[in-house]
């Protein structure tokens, strides 16, 4: 199997639900308050190595509580965190999420993702070997991630773009992508298929809620269904999917197979609460209908 080296943020996730979204100046009683570990890159981490994959992370956190029980966190669910790095006086990243009839929006602090540097990838990817998989998305500095997937595409490994939070700066470093995974609105922010597909010839898989993914290259386009579920909370979705799809891919499986299997891992994310606490494992994937 190979190894899956992932660069991305940390972050703890206040949440709360509420019947509707308030307007300026309104108090509303929302329901159903609690914290949990999350970050695109710490979801993502989370999700592949429950899901089979031999995972090693690279990240800043803070130097307070919220720091300390991510690493112990990580290391809890057998996760490489000797490239998880401390930063004094920062706090760790932070998102407070909104969960208004299954759907949930999001407000980010950045806090100590935004001090991750390129010496933190180099460092990181002195052990990576050719073919093994690289993953990142968007809540760290782009100039950041960018060399990152230059970096590694340079390495000889699998370079894998979850471009979320959409931001067009990220353009530019497509090219050094093997696989790109937005969803309906971040490739519309990105400019669409067309205009990525001009700029890379990676394969892209556009995920679609509850209407499942579709998988582009170059000579096809085919869409593929979810199984239908109520949505409890689909924080987290997104990034269970991506932690799937590049731990099938790091055992040998091909895309069809590790996109399916990631999906049908997201879809069970999304009849739980919560960001990592709504990750599935392997044995609670292959038991769903």
């Amino acid at each position: 199997m190979k190894k899956i080296f992932i660069v991305g943020s940390v972050n703890t996730d206040f949440v709360i639900s509420a019947p509707y979204i308030p307007v300026g100046g309104e108090t509303l009683t929302g329901s159903g308050f609690f914290t949990a570990r999350g970050g695109k890159g710490a979801n993502q981490a989370v999700a592949a190595s429950r899901l089979g994959g031999d995972v090693k992370m690279c990240a800043c956190v803070g130097d307070d509580l919220f720091g300390d029980e991510s690493v112990k966190a990580f290391e809890k669910e057998g996760i490489d965190v000797s490239h998880v790095r401390r930063v004094a006086g920062v706090p760790t990243g932070t998102a407070v999420v909104l969960v208004t009839n299954g759907e949930n929006r999001i407000i980010l602090d950045k806090g100590a993702n935004d001090c991750l540097t390129k010496a933190d990838v180099d460092e990181f990817l002195k052990t990576a070997q050719t073919g093994d998989i690289y993953l990142t998305q968007l809540e760290n500095p782009i100039d950041v991630v960018g060399y990152g997937l230059k970096k590694a595409k340079e390495k000889g490994m699998f370079v894998v773009l979850n471009p979320a939070p959409a931001n067009v700066e990220i353009l530019s470093y497509l090219g050094y992508c093997d696989l790109i995974t937005p969803n309906e609105t971040e490739l519309e922010i990105l400019g669409g298929k067309e205009k990525i597909q001009a700029k890379t010839s990676a394969d892209i898989i556009v995920t679609l809620g509850k209407n499942g993914y579709q998988i582009l290259t170059k000579n096809s386009e085919t869409r593929y269904p979810c199984t239908r579920i109520t949505a409890v909370d689909t924080t987290a979705a997104g990034d269970t999917l991506c932690g799937g799809l590049v731990a099938r891919l790091a055992s040998g499986d091909d895309l069809i197979k590790a996109a399916a299997f990631g999906s049908k891992a997201a879809t069970i994310a999304c009849t739980k609460k919560g960001a990592q606490p709504s990750i599935p494992t392997t044995q609670e994937v292959e038991r769903f209908n």
